[in-house]
């Protein structure tokens, strides 16, 4: 390698390195090398084919300046031809040997990749709603790309670096030294004038590296959340377009600012390394021919020096800046680690149950809850907070039983923040109680696998989330081996068999982000489709018709009425006419059952629920501020 694309090469490290001074974590270094133990046989392979590769480096000037001497001393063509095809062979074995090593390395560094980001994606599926809840997804998403990158680079580039750099610098050194030690010492003066240059130009530039991206993280951010369709609205309704421009322009010119300074020191501290590096060469020239005429020094010795004076300072700039690169690979390494360390809340037992078939109940029994607090489930870093949030823990239910009989329903009502929601997160173990229990079938949730509670238990949320995706894969997220009449049958279930026959690409088509190319009640019918696919026995539906019109409501709850039947369900609604049916309503208030009973038997006790339901539709318009 030139010593100006050497320079290039530290100068790009040295900016892209996370500037670390602590010592090297022991514990670190063990987890890295039980990710490395499944490929140490490539390792092993690897590192013999760097020093292999170091040493045909080194020999092919040997032999430059042996065919000098050949010719210089008027040897036998024979030679120099004997000498020439060796230099050839040994070019063509060390561009073999660099593909063998590149595909190794790449292979190598792909699968770390596959391996933490496997690691890491199976372990943040593990973690409790309370941590997706805090965390920024953004910040999450970069610790599976730029982080996993960043130590995937300690194999694939940092390791065998630091290997054949190191052989490399050893034996042009020892070879150096044997043929002339007084040019190798004046050689080595220049290098500071190298070294030194490269990593203060390195650190500026990698301030204003660090600083353009700020920039540019902000910038995305801004676009994510003023182009996705809410933000978007938010931004004509009440934002003002002038100043979200000028802002952003404000951004972009710094980053233009900056990249232009970059180019400019780029492209001085390189010409500046040009000049420093035909300097050494004169010195090696002008010395060695000096030595040469007087007799001390043959030519092809010169040639050699000369030749050797690049594969001298490129491996000793490169290794000036290992420690660098090898403490920013740690630190990905930590920084994967620690989301890997983040203990999920919610576990599966070794030993876990499956329910029986059939109806099934649902119990909570004295169950007592509070949310954890952020500390327990997520991470500053994640968050983008100097410290997490301490707080939690406070009661949210206090006490709450109640049982649901097979193919019943129980509606949940009561003021927003009574903790309706809540209970219908604790049925899927979403969360687990703090005290108590919720039982299915009268299994404990906590003893149920997975797979059981997901094929037992549905819920429909407010929002009806779907992904960015088409019809059929948000229908098939339900049950992947379901064929085209279930899926229609589904449609036509949940009424929106019309509406998918008439889109342009039917099943095919993709409802867009959220599911905002439909309507609300189009959405909440494909969730409630969804549901019906799945055929589970538990129904939760936490508030499915809360943002409708009329219309729309009354399209959802035919669909809901199709979803409910023979099924076990637990219903939390605002609107109190649709709980009128239900077998068993509880108002809840504070964390607790405060009434409990049919919709007459509440009324005619004029307590709580005859306040909400007299409130609700003497003046309809207090009912928002009033229920959630």
């Amino acid at each position: 390698m030139s010593m100006e694309a050497t320079a290039w090469t530290q100068l790009h490290n040295v900016m892209n390195a996370q500037a670390d001074r602590r010592p090297f974590d022991r514990n670190t270094l063990r987890r890295i090398a039980a990710f490395a133990r499944p490929h140490r046989r490539r390792v092993a392979l690897f590192l013999v084919l760097s020093v292999a590769t170091a040493l045909l480096a080194v020999a092919t000037p040997v032999l430059a300046g042996r065919v000098v001497n050949a010719i210089v001393t008027g040897e036998d063509g024979g030679t120099v031809t004997r000498l020439s095809l060796l230099i050839a062979v040994i070019a063509v074995a060390e561009a073999a040997l660099g593909l063998v090593g590149r595909w190794l390395s790449a292979n190598l560094g792909e699968g770390l990749i596959l391996d933490l980001r496997t690691a890491v994606f199976d372990h943040v599926q593990r973690m409790p709603i309370a941590f997706f809840t805090r965390t920024r997804t953004g910040a999450l998403v970069s610790r599976l790309n730029n982080d996993v990158i960043g130590a995937q680079r300690a194999f694939s580039n940092t390791l065998s670096g630091v290997v054949s750099n190191v052989v490399t610098l050893l034996l042009t050194l020892g070879v150096m030294l044997s043929i002339s030690w007084q040019i190798t010492a004046l050689a080595l003066v220049l290098l500071p004038v190298f070294v030194l240059p490269a990593r203060r130009m390195g650190t500026r530039m990698a301030r204003l590296q660090r600083e353009a991206a700020a920039h540019n993280a902000a910038m995305g951010t801004r676009m994510t959340e003023r182009f996705s369709a809410p933000g978007a609205t938010l931004i004509k309704l009440f934002g003002r377009p002038a100043d979200e421009s000028a802002e952003f322009a404000a951004r972009a010119g710094r980053v233009r600012d900056i990249g232009v300074r970059t180019a400019m020191a780029q492209s001085a501290f390189i010409t500046a390394l040009t000049l420093v590096s035909a300097l050494a060469l004169a010195l090696v020239y002008g010395l060695g021919g000096f030595y040469a005429l007087r007799g001390q020094l043959d030519a092809g010795a010169v040639v050699s020096l000369a030749l050797l004076l690049t594969r001298l300072y490129a491996p000793l700039t490169a290794l000036a800046g290992a420690r660098v690169e090898v403490m920013s690979a740690l630190v990905s390494f930590e920084r994967v680690f620690e989301v890997l360390d983040l203990k999920p809340l919610i576990e599966e037992k070794p030993d876990a149950r499956t329910i029986p078939e059939g109806p099934v109940s649902v119990e909570f029994d004295d169950v007592r809850f509070g949310y954890p607090s952020a500390d327990k489930v997520s991470l500053a870093s994640l968050e983008d907070v100097a410290a997490l949030d301490t707080r939690g823990g406070s009661e949210v239910l206090r006490g709450v039983s109640f049982r649901a009989e097979p193919g019943r329903t129980v509606a949940l009502v009561g003021s927003s923040g009574a903790g309706k929601s809540t209970i219908a997160q604790l049925l899927p173990r979403l969360y687990d109680t703090d005290e108590g229990s919720v039982r299915i079938g009268g299994i404990d949730v906590r003893d149920l696998s997975a797979d059981t509670l997901r094929d037992t238990l549905g819920m429909v949320t407010q929002d009806g989330h779907l992904f960015h995706e088409s019809v059929r894969a948000n229908l098939l997220l339900a049950r992947p081996e379901s064929t085209e009449e279930d899926l229609w049958d589904a449609l036509r279930r949940s009424r929106l068999d019309g509406l998918v026959a008439s889109l342009p690409d039917g099943l095919d088509t993709v409802v867009g982000e959220r599911g905002y190319r439909l309507s609300g009640g189009e959405r909440q019918r494909l969730t409630i489709a969804r549901l019906l696919l799945a055929r589970q026995r538990v129904v939760i539906l936490d508030e499915a018709t809360a943002h409708l019109d009329n219309t729309s409501e009354a399209a959802v709850q035919e669909a809901l009425t199709e979803a409910l039947a023979g099924r076990t369900a637990v219903v939390i609604a605002h609107r109190l006419s649709t709980v009128r049916a239900a077998d068993l309503i509880l108002v809840v208030e504070d964390g607790q059952i405060v009434e409990r009973g049919t919709h007459e038997e509440l009324l005619a006790a004029g307590g709580r629920y005859e306040e909400l339901y007299t409130t609700q539709f003497e003046n309809p318009g207090t009912q928002a501020a009033e229920l959630g």
